[in-house]
């Protein structure tokens, strides 16, 4: 019995590109020729093809498969498993967030773990959180969750709406209220006080690069009173500081 390419392809469960492509790789022997031309398969190429599909199945490289046969070599097959549990661990957290985004109702590309709060982000909070998912790890984004949870700050609206030429007396009211609720974060969340040093693995994502993204996305103004409020923030911080010291120094005399 002799097949055709087609035939042997569609015994083996797969396509004739597939088959061919098993010849350029050299993990299929090419078979005899009739007279006309038209190849023709035996038994063994099909028994070889299954056996291709089998390894294939298993998730084994094509890059591999010369090297796993019958007596597979279990170094790789161990390989082939470790990659598999990763693939698997994957998959499982892409349709944890699938399942995030659709119970809130959140914009498929919102970060991961922010589907809950989405609602109260702007494009620019969703576009500096993506950013920040570059630059920081599971706990500092956890905390920026948090932050971003925060019902009691109602100064995204106004941030987002600034325009270009407010006036002075509007920025320094806004930077003021915004101010409060950074000097908050920044006592309970100590780490926002040197962000650099928790920064991990992506050196490209110097405070340049941030500067850059952020002079992308806000307009001057809005540049101005984020500048401002950290200022003020830091500011408020360190007189509470000085504050419990002087509290401290009186109760202790």
């Amino acid at each position: 019995m002799a097949w055709s390419t087609r035939e042997l392809a569609e015994l083996a469960g797969t396509t004739v590109n597939t088959v061919r492509h098993y010849h350029r790789l050299g993990l299929l022997e090419e078979p005899d020729r009739r007279y006309n031309g038209y190849k023709q398969y035996e038994a063994r190429h099909l028994v070889s093809l299954l056996r291709i599909r089998r390894l294939a199945g298993l998730g084994v490289p094509l890059s591999q498969m010369h090297e796993v046969g019958a007596h597979s070599t279990p170094e790789i097959l161990r390989d082939v498993d470790t990659e598999l549990k990763k693939s698997i661990e994957r998959l499982q957290e892409a349709r944890a967030h699938i399942a995030a985004v659709i119970a809130h109702q959140a914009p498929a590309d919102v970060p991961a773990g922010f589907e809950a709060v989405a609602t109260r982000m702007s494009e620019n909070d969703n576009a500096v959180i993506h950013l920040m998912t570059r630059m920081y790890a599971a706990e500092e984004l956890a905390d920026l969750q948090r932050m971003t949870a925060d019902e009691s700050d109602d100064t995204g609206p106004d941030l987002d709406g600034l325009p270009a030429d407010a006036d002075e007396a509007t920025r320094q009211e806004l930077a003021g209220r915004m101010a409060e609720v950074l000097s908050r974060n920044l006592v309970e969340y100590p780490w926002l006080n040197d962000p650099a040093s928790h920064r991990f693995g992506e050196g490209r994502f110097t405070a340049e690069t941030v500067g850059d993204v952020l002079a992308g996305l806000y307009n001057p103004a809005q540049l101005d009173v984020m500048m401002r409020a950290g200022v003020l923030a830091a500011g408020q911080v360190q007189a509470r500081k000085e504050q419990a010291t002087q509290k401290g120094q009186i109760s202790g005399t």
